[in-house]
């Protein structure tokens, strides 16, 4: 039955052949605009209006430390265009495995309600606010290099110091990380020998990227708006408030620098007097196994002396437990911390001091 319905269908036709496409050679100075895959270097960093907004208005409701969110946006050609950014839920009483489960269906949700939009959702950074210009935190650093392994182009972080906006001075800066933190953070190798190897210190964790601000014609129109002067106004002639920072005459800052230096100093003491516990620890258990060897060495000889087979000497250096070599990351993270301050602390105190100088000359007049 099957042959005899084989036998009535029709003879297969012949494929009808189909030429080859051809395609023009694309010059040499397009390639990396046509292929996708390359690799480009991010140069720059564009934050666009709506997201310097977001993240001012974030960590001015919130802590300094647990203000961060995410950024969204793209890679046009070596400039990572930020569009968007969202914040996320601190969860700082959570336990971690909790706060990091709610902290990844947050994420997830709000990445595909911005799909639904039509808007950017690709993920390229994230942003920390941090005060007194101090932002190096182990913390942070990890995140970063999760974030720099997993996206595509490497991602970035923005920090935002909240303690110049509150004078009407909003900075905004970009990091990535090195290539020489990454290569010794892929193999937990924050050794002595791994950074004499990689000489790497705590100014060369990160590298810096240009950041340019990016206004739409309505954010550009509402501030002009804002900046020109209205006689109709009551505060002297301008739209905007009068500002009287200026004539501040308090050193908070200046002692809050203070403060955060010492403190910052005596857990750079304490973490270096753990380091040297821990050295000293390692050294001695290594003179045991070095006497221990010699040991089994003389036992070996004088059993071949007697015609006996040697002892094996492996075993000798399991009987002890040398602990590893300490990391020293946090001394590293410590000592960027103290660099922070210090600069800051040398920003705020020339003026503070100008201050204090003028206050007293009017007061003696």
């Amino acid at each position: 039955m099957a042959a005899a319905l084989a036998a009535s269908l029709p003879a297969p036709s012949a494929a009808p052949v189909v030429a080859a496409p051809t395609f023009a050679q694309i010059p040499s100075s397009m390639n990396h605009l046509v292929d996708v895959e390359i690799e480009i270097p991010v140069t720059s960093v564009q934050l666009d209006g709506m997201v310097i907004s977001k993240i001012v208005k974030h960590g001015r409701g919130g802590s300094a430390g647990g203000a961060c969110g995410l950024l969204v946006g793209l890679d046009l050609d070596g400039t990572l265009a930020v569009s968007n950014s969202f914040p996320l839920p601190n969860r700082a009483f959570d336990d971690d495995e909790k706060a990091s489960k709610s902290t990844t269906r947050y994420q997830a949700s709000m990445l595909r309600s911005l799909k639904e939009i039509q808007a950017d959702d690709s993920v390229v950074g994230f942003y920390q606010a941090i005060s007194l210009g101090a932002f190096y935190t182990q913390t942070l650093l990890e995140t970063h290099a999760v974030h720099q392994e997993r996206l595509r182009h490497g991602g970035i972080v923005v920090v935002h110091d909240v303690s110049p906006s509150a004078t009407g001075k909003a900075t905004f800066r970009a990091f990535r990380l090195s290539k020489a933190f990454m290569e010794l953070y892929k193999k937990s190798n924050f050794t002595t020998t791994g950074l004499m190897g990689t000489s790497l210190t705590f100014s060369s964790i990160l590298e810096e990227l240009p950041v340019t601000i990016r206004t739409n014609p309505l954010l550009s129109s509402f501030l002009g708006v804002m900046s020109q002067s209205d006689d109709t106004t009551e505060s002297s002639g301008s739209a905007l408030c009068p500002n009287f920072n200026s004539l501040n005459l308090s050193t908070a800052g200046t002692t809050k620098s203070l403060e955060r230096i010492i403190d910052s100093l005596d857990a750079y003491r304490n973490e270096e007097n753990n380091l040297a516990y821990i050295s000293r620890t390692i050294a001695r258990e290594k003179v045991k196994v070095d006497a221990a060897l010699q040991k089994r060495k003389d036992e070996n000889a004088t059993r071949v002396a007697q015609g006996m087979n040697p002892l094996p000497e492996d075993d000798v250096a399991r009987m002890f437990k040398v602990p590893p070599e300490p990391s020293r990351l946090e001394s590293l993270v410590l000592l960027g911390q103290i660099d922070a301050y210090a600069k800051g602390l040398e920003e705020t105190a020339g003026t503070s001091l100008v201050k204090m100088y003028a206050a007293k000359a009017s007061s003696a007049v």
